[in-house]
């Protein structure tokens, strides 16, 4: 029985994970972990891609000469929007830009003004923003590596081409690029015309996730698969649902809030709301909500270096809560040099009690995404016309029992947290599928059910969190973004 490797790449870590088929449960194991450090040169931030493709090859190496049982295929998925150029002779034209580089926030407009908000939402189901590749790339226009450029690679894929010397661009992440047609998920042309953005490098089309890409070079008999390689896309591949009535929030450097629905939603109502339809496995559409997550607490620990994250949670977990509340999403928190001060800064300038310590700093992050996820689901279901009646969260915040629990009292709804590893659990069914040994959607959802079952949260309400979730909503509708 073959085992499959999955190359899940984060916004602050990678991993190389192994994954096991037997008798319908799924075991993962990890065989490597990397830290993802971005580098900050005089014209803007970047993606270290080599560092990355140096540290996956070693973990992909470690796992196929390990020993044990024959590697039958490798996936990888990483985050979104984020792309390599290649020229001509299928080179890399500079290290890719990181979607927080500043270069783009006067871009965004330009987008909107050659398209038109509304138009280029219904053809790509997806909103103006900074971080998209629509975006960057207007940002490049007139740039030699845009001159020279003929194909263009999102991340995932260009680290697949490096590895096999084939390039596939798979269809859910293609879909983050606000370039997709939402309806055909093919290449949306016209937009790409109306943008000025050069047809060359699209030219190959996109492929769905269980396409065999080709053999890992020096590795003839190990296929590449492509999979869901948007991580989002491979996490809501990985919830353990038992039906369609579900919500998911993937809770990682990101809260990705949504539901899954069979069609897109393209009504100017979420336009307006700021949601995206993304292509999902077997052509479902992930509507969704992109929010600010736990970058909040990851910077936090960074200028504090000394503490982890659980002792930082336990810690949060003892003391009062709701105190002070801020919008995840305020613009002051992309990328401050001091994220402790910064949340101090929002909260005084809010009027908020200035959290006192890191214990209340951490609780004043919970809770304020746990306020944001309820904003944000709501939203989705009165925009959709359906109700979750349950809310499975997965990735890094479903290791997050605080957050978890107060996700759970502000929506009102049983939480079920896990897998952590969602991504990587994706990614490895759909190559057990593709490879078939597994048949449809629900079928792997069953698998990580059985494989990995979720933690379950109930919501304890109150008076106290109906207070509370008052007052973050009050701000948010008189337009304060607090």
């Amino acid at each position: 029985m073959p085992d499959y490797l999955a190359v899940d790449l984060g916004a602050e870590s990678g991993r190389v994970l192994r994954g096991a088929l037997r008798d319908d449960r799924l075991t993962v194991t990890e065989v490597h972990r990397f830290v993802n450090r971005p580098v900050a040169l005089p014209e803007g931030l970047h993606w270290d891609a080599l560092a990355l493709f140096a540290d996956l090859s070693e973990g992909i190496a470690a796992a196929v000469a390990g020993g044990g049982e024959p590697v039958a295929g490798i996936g990888i998925d990483a985050w979104g929007n984020d792309f390599g150029l290649l020229d001509r002779a299928g080179h890399l034209i500079g290290n890719p830009f990181h979607y927080r580089d500043r270069r783009t926030v006067a871009s965004t407009a330009v987008v909107a003004a050659r398209v038109g908000a509304a138009a280029l939402y219904r053809a790509t189901g997806t909103p103006p923003l900074p971080i998209n590749t629509a975006s960057q790339l207007v940002a490049m226009e007139g740039s030699a590596q845009l001159d020279i450029a003929e194909r263009l690679a999102m991340l995932p894929d260009l680290f697949g081409y490096w590895l096999t010397g084939e390039l596939a661009t798979e269809q859910t992440i293609a879909s983050t690029s606000q370039l997709l047609d939402v309806t055909t998920r093919t290449w949306a042309g016209g937009v790409i015309d109306r943008l000025g953005i050069p047809r060359r490098l699209f030219a190959g089309g996109v492929v769905p996730a269980g396409t065999r890409v080709g053999p890992l070079l020096g590795h003839p008999q190990v296929p590449l698969w492509t999979v869901a390689g948007h991580d989002t896309a491979a996490a809501v591949a990985a919830v353990p649902a038992t039906g369609p009535g579900f919500g998911y929030i993937s809770s990682g450097t990101w809260s990705l809030v949504g539901l899954e629905l069979a069609a897109p939603v393209l009504t100017d109502e979420a336009r307006l709301a700021g949601f995206s339809n993304e292509a999902g496995v077997d052509g479902t559409t992930r509507f969704l909500r992109n929010g600010t997550g736990l970058w909040l607490l990851q910077r936090c620990r960074a200028a504090w270096a000394d503490t982890s994250y659980a002792d930082l949670v336990a810690a949060a977990a003892a003391v009062p809560g709701f105190r002070s509340l801020v919008d995840p999403d305020d613009p002051a928190f992309v990328a401050p040099p001091d994220m402790p001060a910064q949340l101090a800064a929002a909260c005084r300038a809010a009027g908020e009690p200035v959290p006192v310590g890191r214990a209340a700093l951490v609780r004043c992050v919970l809770d304020s995404l746990a306020c944001k996820h309820r904003w944000t689901l709501e939203r989705a279901e009165a925009l959709a016309g359906r109700r979750a009646d349950v809310v499975h969260v997965v990735g890094g915040g479903a290791a997050n029992p605080l957050l978890c629990q107060l996700t759970a009292d502000l929506t009102g709804r049983p939480v079920l947290a896990g897998p952590v590893e969602a991504t990587a659990v994706g990614n490895l069914l759909v190559q057990a599928r593709a490879d078939g040994r597994l048949g449809t959607l629900e079928d792997l959802r069953a698998v990580v059910a059985r494989s990995l079952p979720p933690r379950r949260f109930e919501p304890a309400g109150g008076a106290v969190i109906d207070d509370a979730y008052a007052r973050f909503l009050a701000r948010l509708d008189a337009g304060d973004r607090i």
